[in-house]
């Protein structure tokens, strides 16, 4: 028989048991940033291979812009306050890795201060460049690319994108 809320302790182990059960999502969350010119940071990491855009994976229990928070701090030395959310990607199941929801939120524009002093704070990355649009969209795996495309047309129109493995011509229905 099912417990009820009537039943706090009983009730509390159903929802448990349930939840036990749920699928797990993976979370990336990233930030655009540019220099006063609308240069692009991206950033390379010595773990993987090419270049990818300033953020990380969260951790159990991290929100998405917290994640995104602590990876700048982490391997950029670079404390800001982020902007509105610009993406969300839903990547399938890929190689060995699970599905994964991507986020890219707005970390406005660096001042040249900021950018002067930017560079990598541990082994994560080997380095950060500020780059015209066009060219880091061309350094970027074609996922990725697809994503910065996205969160650049967000800050224009002022209207989130959401992506399905990179794309926008996903059937709704």
């Amino acid at each position: 028989m099912r417990p009820s809320p009537s039943d706090p302790a009983a009730w509390h182990a159903h929802l448990a048991e349930g939840n036990a059960k749920q699928a797990r999502k993976r979370v990336a969350a990233d930030v655009l940033l540019r220099d006063a010119t609308g240069r692009v940071l991206l950033v390379n990491p010595t773990y993987k291979p090419g270049w990818d855009l300033p953020g990380g994976m969260a951790e159990a229990n991290e929100a998405p812009h917290e994640a995104a928070i602590r990876e700048l701090r982490e391997e950029l030395g670079l404390t800001v306050t982020l902007g509105s959310l610009l993406v969300i990607d839903w990547v399938p199941a890929h190689g060995p890795w699970d599905d994964l929801l991507a986020f890219i939120f707005d970390g406005g524009t660096l001042t040249d201060i900021e950018t002067a002093d930017l560079m990598p704070r541990d082994t994560e990355l080997s380095e950060a460049a500020f780059l015209p649009p066009d060219t880091a969209r061309a350094l970027l795996p074609p996922r990725l690319r697809h994503r910065l495309a996205a969160a650049l047309h967000a800050t224009e129109t002022g209207h989130p994108a959401y992506l399905h493995d990179g794309a926008t011509n996903w059937d709704p229905l």
